[in-house]
């Protein structure tokens, strides 16, 4: 099972992520996680991301996407994984679809957490008191900085994905256990949920 969740920040994604992890016996691949071991391994292009790194700049999509490839290519992707933070923006979608299809593989569900944006704010700087406000952008002008991001260069990558009839959508409001059950639902059935 290969799968992407998204969804604005707060939604649930990393909580839910982990669910089906503990599930399915797959695993979440996380490009901040990726990437890191690629410096740390020393691969080729781990190097190139270390002097991008070092200089201070964001590691472009390319070099993601062939960190992206060296993980998949790995033996214990066999049964699956979930992408973490990756796409963000639609040029990485493509591109992350063309590195698929070059491995013969695909997506198998590509799912957004649908939630009322007015509560977002609220539901994350909620999470921050419960936490001890361990989380250093969980205060409210980064949560709306976050929010403004996520609407400008991540919320098009749903539409990429629905345009291609890809996405489904399962309903983000409700409890840990009901958001779940909605996603449940949406794999085996394979219908918005």
């Amino acid at each position: 099972m290969r799968l992407i969740l998204l969804g604005p920040p707060g939604a649930g994604k990393g909580t839910q992520a982990q669910r089906l992890v503990d599930k399915h016996g797959i695993l979440q691949l996380s490009t901040g996680d990726m990437l890191r071991a690629a410096v740390a391994a020393g691969t080729p292009v781990g190097q190139r991301a270390k002097a991008i790194m070092d200089r201070g700049d964001l590691v472009p999509d390319d070099v993601m996407i062939e960190i992206i490839a060296e993980r998949i290519d790995r033996p214990d992707t066999a049964k699956g994984f979930i992408l973490d933070g990756f796409p963000r923006t639609v040029d990485q979608a493509v591109a992350l679809d063309r590195l698929l299809d070059e491995r013969g593989l695909s997506l198998d569900r590509i799912i957004e957490i649908v939630v009322d944006h007015t509560i977002l704010s609220d539901r994350i700087l909620g999470r921050a008191k419960e936490t001890g406000g361990s989380r250093a952008d969980d205060t409210e002008a980064t949560v709306s900085k976050r929010l403004a991001v996520y609407r400008e260069q991540t919320a098009p990558v749903a539409d990429y994905y629905r345009s291609r009839g890809a996405l489904k959508q399962v309903d983000g409001m409700g409890s840990v256990a009901e958001v779940a059950a909605r996603i449940d639902e949406n794999l085996r059935a394979g219908t918005d949920a």
